[in-house]
């Protein structure tokens, strides 16, 4: 069975009363609170908008200050590497010089081991350890010794030029970094609230490991321009170096060289004059040899024209031996006939022994005049090989300064 609707419960008009003065007392309130929000929200946002006016103000100046800054170091860096690149092109230039005053010791080198073989076949005592002999030894050693300095000197321009590169490289490297840096920054110069490109991107704000300090960035590009400066410092010094070098192993090779030539000249002299004396004397022999044959003609002719007188007291010696008795006497003319006999015979003997003698000293002469020959001989090839071999092979070498 339904039970009767029961009626709300009423409230006193008291509690009517109360609950209307409630609800008015709690809108004003409401009110009040709400009124307060709107002056609070104006003046938080106008202060947020000045606030954010003048931090994006002071943003865009340190950007400005940053580009500044970066132009700044890319200019240095331009500047250094203008330097460095110059500096690299003139050292290669003297590199190339180098490279030909080496290649120009080459000959020199050659000729003048070239004249100490030829040398060697000079013959008898003159094979000898003289003033050109020294003076060839000594020159094939200063064109060794610049060649060896001239060798080290260029293996020390290819580093040098190695080194230039190098720096080259980190300033082109640095100032490619800074050019793109600076095209971030200007861009970021660029940008206002209105434009297009601006947006939310994520993970933007945050300082990663790959973040430098201000002092490091400084440092990093301050370090490339002192590294190109001393290259660059090191690499003028090297080219004075080279300078120096050039001129004074071009000085000491023409001073060897006119010292070795002096030595030639000399020794042609001196040989030419000896060789002049010994034809001289060859000469004086020859005259002697010709007065000894005739000597030896004339001995020989003597021995035989006293064959006739020999004969003739022989034959009277003999004759007068058949004297018949008391006839065969030792008179006078028995003993001049026999004493006639004995003086021709050691008249003949005598010439005979200068005859002996005379041919004796004609092979002496003659023996004389193949020396005297052999050696005019060995001073003409001396001659010929110091003169027309050497010396004119000396002539087409030419020493430069390059």
């Amino acid at each position: 069975m339904a039970r009767p609707l029961q009626a709300p419960p009423k409230f006193l008009p008291s509690e009517w009363h109360v609950a209307n003065k409630m609800q008015s007392a709690s809108t004003e309130s409401q009110k009040s609170s709400s009124e307060r929000l709107v002056a609070e929200s104006r003046r938080q946002v106008d202060e947020i908008e000045k606030t954010t006016q003048k931090t994006q103000s002071s943003v865009n100046k340190k950007i400005e200050q940053r580009l500044e800054e970066i132009k700044f170091w890319k200019q240095e860096l331009d500047n250094k590497l203008e330097q460095i690149v110059n500096e690299t092109e003139v050292l290669l230039t003297f590199k190339i010089r180098l490279e030909k005053a080496l290649e120009s010791c080459k000959e020199p080198l050659a000729v003048s081991q070239k004249c100490l073989l030829n040398r060697q076949r000079r013959a008898g005592t003159d094979l000898v350890l003289d003033e050109v002999e020294r003076e060839l030894v000594k020159e094939v050693e200063v064109l060794q010794g610049v060649i060896a300095l001239l060798e080290r000197t260029l293996e020390q321009t290819d580093e040098q030029i190695r080194l230039n590169r190098a720096a080259k490289y980190n300033l082109e490297m640095d100032v490619k970094d800074k050019y793109t840096a600076l095209m971030i920054d200007s861009y970021c110069a660029s940008l206002t609230n209105n434009s297009p490109d601006v947006r939310y991107p994520e993970k933007t704000v945050k300082i990663g490991g790959n973040f430098v300090s201000p002092e490091d960035w400084i440092y990093f590009s301050k370090i490339n321009v002192e590294k190109a400066d001393k290259q660059r410092n090191n690499s003028v010094a090297l080219r004075t170096l080279i300078d120096s070098i050039l001129s004074q192993t071009a000085n000491d090779m023409c001073k060897q060289r006119e010292i070795v030539n002096i030595a030639f000249r000399n020794r042609v002299k001196e040989v030419s004059d000896a060789k002049h004396k010994l034809e001289t004397l060859l000469a004086v022999v020859m005259e002697e040899i010709a007065s000894q044959e005739v000597n030896i003609v004339a001995l020989k002719k003597a021995i035989a024209d006293k064959e006739g007188p020999v004969k003739v007291a022989q034959t009277r010696l003999e004759a007068r031996n058949h004297r018949p008795g008391v006839e065969l006497c030792y008179d006078t003319v028995q003993y001049r006939l026999m004493s006639e006999v004995q003086e021709i015979t050691n008249n003949i003997q005598r010439l005979k022994d200068t005859l002996a003698l005379a041919e004796t000293e004609l092979k002496g002469l003659r023996r004389r005049q193949l020396s005297l020959e052999e050696e005019i001989q060995i001073k003409a090839d001396s001659l010929y090989i110091d003169e027309v071999l050497c010396m004119s092979l000396r002539e087409s070498v030419r020493i430069n300064s390059f």
